[in-house]
């Protein structure tokens, strides 16, 4: 265990003594945030994806408990609290954490896994809002520790990955893909392909940019995802759309060949925002094979423009780097621009994850590192630049 995990280890010991009276028994539990290298809203509409689990991490010190899950979490003031007599969803706790909690219990109990109390105290270095699937790695952490304490942990990492995807879509109420908890859930590089969504082919891969010279950075923009829902809700509606406008619920079973040649009856039936996100979803879908095999081949050069091109196609198909109505606050264009602007051709950046807020992603050469940690700084705040590494490991109790 690294010195900064176990550190972390001994404060939530103490301040779970503080809050509970004593830690005998006490157990230790870690999940990922996960960085998206490609496939940029693809996932819902059953699309490829190359993602990675990343060593920013929640980590909880965890003591088993009846009848209850109680969870004291940094930044918060108030502990979650959730009877395990009551799992049904509660429309009072959309969009906060205990709803999270709440909706994993219920997964669990509705595949006929067992289901006990806990009390944890969760301390977190996944920015929250930010773009790194700080509810993905939250859902797998209640996941993690209800297999380990209940079931010995026999549910596996994919199945812990939908229960996660269903407590968002259905208690938490965000309509998300299932990319982020499978990248929480099984460590490392993967690249997965959701044509049958049940079934996900998944592939792990290596991939070493410090090697190569690189670094990969997430630049925090400080806008936050808080109130942007309907827009999220409105990218998956709209590919939505465009699909049943040729009998398919998902863009991803559309012939592409039909999809173009039949774009000038179908402007006024969806509009042409809703054709825009088809487009960026096809061709984003290409690119996640384009990736994958430069990767497979060495190729980083190739690697790095298919992470530009991804980027360009975010911003003017997807349209999901400002946010509806917004005319001041665009900090996700204005960190594109700086990187460009600062990288002058080199490396690569593209708006990450969801969009609209949170961070951008950026390659940057080793050596202009510092300079360009400095450069970011000086426009959204000293703490808004995390370069980050691959954890490979996957989930589960971790000791020290």
């Amino acid at each position: 265990m690294n010195a900064n995990r176990k550190a972390v280890f001994m404060c939530l010991e103490k301040r779970f003594r503080e809050a509970y009276g004593n830690s005998r028994g006490l157990r230790f539990f870690t999940a990922p945030g996960r960085t998206e290298l490609a496939g940029n809203h693809t996932d819902h509409n059953n699309g490829k994806v190359l993602a990675a689990a990343i060593d920013l991490e929640l980590v909880a010190a965890v003591q088993p408990c009846e009848g209850v899950i109680e969870l004291l979490s940094t930044g918060w003031e108030q502990p979650f609290k959730v009877q395990l007599d009551d799992l049904g969803p509660n429309r009072a706790e959309t969009g906060r954490p205990v709803a999270l909690l709440r909706g994993v219990a219920a997964g669990f109990q509705k595949r006929g896994h067992r289901i006990g109390g806990f009390r944890a105290c969760v301390e977190s270095s996944v920015p929250q809002g930010s773009g790194l699937s700080s509810s993905a790695a939250f859902e797998i952490l209640a996941g993690n520790i209800l297999n380990t304490l209940y079931n010995d942990g026999q549910v596996d990492p994919v199945q812990l990955a939908v229960i996660g995807q269903e407590a968002e879509n259905n208690y938490y109420g965000k309509p998300c893909g299932l990319m982020d908890q499978i990248s929480c859930s099984l460590g490392g590089i993967v690249n997965i392909d959701f044509l049958h969504p049940s079934h996900p082919q998944i592939r792990q891969l290596t991939l070493d940019w410090e090697a190569k010279g690189w670094a990969l950075c997430i630049v925090d923009t400080k806008s936050r995802h808080g109130d942007l829902t309907s827009d999220y809700s409105a990218i998956r509606s709209e590919m939505n759309l465009v699909a049943q406008c040729f009998g398919h619920e998902v863009l991803r079973n559309v012939e592409q060949d039909q999809f173009w040649t039949g774009i000038a009856g179908l402007r006024t039936r969806v509009g042409d925002r809703a054709l825009l996100r088809a487009i960026h979803f096809f061709e984003e879908n290409q690119r996640v094979d384009d990736m994958v095999n430069a990767i497979e081949t060495g190729d980083f050069d190739t690697y790095l423009n298919l992470v530009n091109t991804s980027g360009h196609s975010s911003a003017e198909f997807l349209q999901n780097v400002v946010p509806t109505g917004a005319v001041k606050d665009q900090a996700i264009l204005l960190g594109l621009a700086l990187t460009r602007k600062f990288m002058k051709g080199e490396g690569a950046c593209r708006v990450h994850g969801g969009g609209f807020a949170g961070t951008i992603q950026a390659y940057v050469p080793l050596q202009v590192l510092p300079k360009y940690a400095k450069t970011i700084a000086a426009v959204f705040g000293p703490d808004s630049i995390h370069t980050l590494t691959v954890r490979t490991e996957r989930v589960g109790e971790t000791f020290l």
